[in-house]
């Protein structure tokens, strides 16, 4: 495993196969590291899981076939990564954590994904496989986004957002399934009329 200067790697990590380090990163214990390749000062903090297989499979008229994953993981520089997250590699191409991304704890990222620079995402966030978030883009706690969506630079994804759609860039979206910021909050204001209107 060829490693940067001044890497520190926590107890019980595993450090599998394809797998290189840039300089002064720091790998917390219980870290599972395979097929993937990290760049400077990236921090991954406890029981983190980097480069597993993705969910690949081809319907079959006798059940499932799973699909070789034959990608890797590539994360950027300066990228902090929180405990129990999952990153799947890719299957074709890699799944890419762009430089300066923050995510929190318990965050599942599938395979295939593309992550701009400086996104941040909250904890219990999870993006399905092949699914691209341009630069600086936000997703509040539970969000969750289908698979091969294009999210634009800037957009911001609500907490608990349930999103199927595509996002344009600099959009807010909220609710499930999610719709722009305005449409959701004249839903909700109808909503609160109509529970008026019963109650009175």
């Amino acid at each position: 495993m060829p490693a940067g200067a001044r890497c520190q790697i926590g107890a019980h990590t595993v450090i599998g196969q394809a797998v290189e380090l840039g300089d002064d990163c720091r790998v917390g214990p219980h870290v599972t590291l395979s097929h993937c390749l990290i760049g400077a000062r990236v921090v991954l903090h406890p029981g983190v899981r980097i480069g597993q297989p993705g969910f690949g499979f081809a319907p079959d008229r006798e059940g499932s076939v799973k699909i070789p994953q034959l990608g890797r993981v590539v994360i950027g520089d300066d990228v902090d990564i929180g405990a129990n997250t999952t990153i799947d590699r890719g299957s074709g191409h890699d799944t890419v954590i762009g430089p300066g991304t923050m995510i929190d704890n318990l965050v599942q990222i599938g395979h295939n994904v593309v992550l701009g620079r400086g996104c941040i995402l909250a904890g219990q966030v999870g993006i399905s496989g092949s699914t691209k978030l341009g630069d600086f883009v936000m997703a509040g706690g539970q969000a969750g986004l289908a698979g091969h969506l294009d999210i634009g630079g800037g957009a911001r994804i609500a907490a608990k957002a349930g999103l199927m759609r595509d996002v344009a860039s600099g959009e807010t979206v909220c609710g499930i399934p999610a719709v722009p910021i305005a449409s959701f909050m004249k839903q909700v204001a109808i909503l609160q009329r109509l529970a008026r209107k019963k109650n009175g």
